[in-house]
């Protein structure tokens, strides 16, 4: 008994000290402690977890996987059920839920204590029950969690994201991005990952795995750590480049333990370059070590590559001639990863009369014959809004 009594107390002993360090790390400012503050956030996680997924729920591989994008709001509302049955009702098998959002909130409410609680929201009230139904539809479910784009985080942290005249840097659209170089970002988001596998996640998703759009241009003028990558004798760019490459490597290294794939949202234009410096992309070097790559190859979203002058108009063409690109540079490595392409599935009126047309089946259709001429497929379908098109030929019978 006595036994009992002192551990209860080491315990307790032990939550306090916790409770203080955390209120005395919170009101430090930002400038006081960074590392420490790292430390208090990250300290032993992932690493003290129970490297294990949920083994209780069992989602067998589809045949292809042909999916969609599910919001969190989408996913936790009364529109969850609808788009479970547009799957069952036109062959798709798979919904690539958010589950750290572009804006760095989490959807869910993660346990109290978890590093991730700050980040935690509503959205989706219980995830187990989520994945239990779809278990019971056997609808493949990928949890996309959003990287370096992270306005939560960096209002947080601002040591770990780009600061101009000492406040957070936004891009145009008021979006703020933590910082690559800073591997507890990296831990950061691979805590996430953890607990989507240890939900029941067959597969991870990371999307946003770069630097902001254009930060070649906009990276001097702005204050930020290059953390380890500052002493190497090579360009920005390159230092750009090994610290996105570099991360999704020690992700996938990270997440070998829960039995789950690895998946990265990639430009569609970084295939056509030896790299992207700008952002951080090598194409190459990410498929690499991923099991699965998913270039986004909207035709709304190039210029007039490929000789195609108002590709949104022309989607056949324009992936067909993506594709064939992609094969080449996949086809090179020793061990490549599925292709599994984002197609559209919206209308970009944005682009002005003349140069869009309206999204249905047809241009869906176009889109998924071009994948099939090309020996892919798997696909996913992206529409922000979660409305997608009825009676589309998806499985191409």
């Amino acid at each position: 008994m006595k036994y009992v009594t002192l551990f209860v107390f080491i315990i307790l002993c032990a939550f306090m000290i916790t409770v203080n360090i955390s209120e005395t790390a919170s009101a430090e400012s930002v400038n006081d402690q960074p590392k420490r503050r790292a430390e208090l956030l990250l300290k032993d996680f992932p690493a003290a977890v129970t490297k294990t997924a949920n083994t209780s729920l069992t989602f067998p591989y589809p045949d292809a996987v042909r999916g969609i994008y599910v919001s969190g709001s989408a996913a936790g509302s009364n529109r969850f059920n609808e788009l479970i049955k547009f799957l069952k009702q036109n062959d798709l098998n798979t919904m690539v839920i958010d589950f750290k959002e572009d804006s760095g909130k989490l959807v869910y409410k993660p346990a109290k204590g978890s590093p991730l609680s700050a980040a935690g929201s509503n959205k989706i009230k219980s995830i187990p029950v989520m994945l239990r139904k779809l278990e019971k539809e056997q609808i493949y479910p990928i949890a996309r969690i959003v990287v370096f784009k992270d306005s939560h985080l960096a209002y947080k942290r601002p040591e770990w994201t780009f600061r101009n005249k000492g406040k957070v840097w936004r891009n145009e659209r008021k979006e703020a991005f933590i910082n690559p170089f800073v591997k507890e970002v990296w831990d950061y988001n691979i805590a996430a990952a953890v607990e989507a596998a240890k939900l029941g996640f067959q597969e991870i998703q990371f999307d946003y795995v770069r630097f902001p759009e254009g930060f070649e241009k906009k990276g001097a003028n702005l204050s930020y750590s290059k953390g380890d990558y500052g002493k190497l004798k090579i360009s920005e760019g390159q230092k750009r480049v090994k610290a996105v490459s570099d991360f999704v490597k020690y992700a996938k290294d990270k997440l070998e333990p829960y039995d789950v794939k690895v998946s990265v949202d990639i430009f569609g234009y970084t295939a056509t370059l030896e790299e992207a410096p700008g952002i951080g992309q090598n194409f190459t070097e990410i498929s690499k070590n991923v099991d699965v790559i998913s270039s986004m190859i909207y035709p709304s979203h190039w210029g007039s590559y490929f000789g195609i002058s108002k590709p949104d108009l022309e989607p056949y063409r324009l992936v067909n001639a993506y594709m064939k690109l992609e094969r080449k540079k996949l086809t090179s490595l020793k061990k490549p990863p599925i292709s599994r392409p984002w197609i559209q599935d919206f209308t970009a009126a944005y682009l002005g009369k003349g140069n869009y047309q309206p999204y249905g089946k047809l241009q869906v259709e176009a889109q998924i014959k071009a994948l099939y001429a090309n020996g892919v497929k798997e696909f996913l379908l992206w529409n922000a809004g979660c409305n997608y098109t009825d009676n589309v030929n998806y499985k191409m019978k």
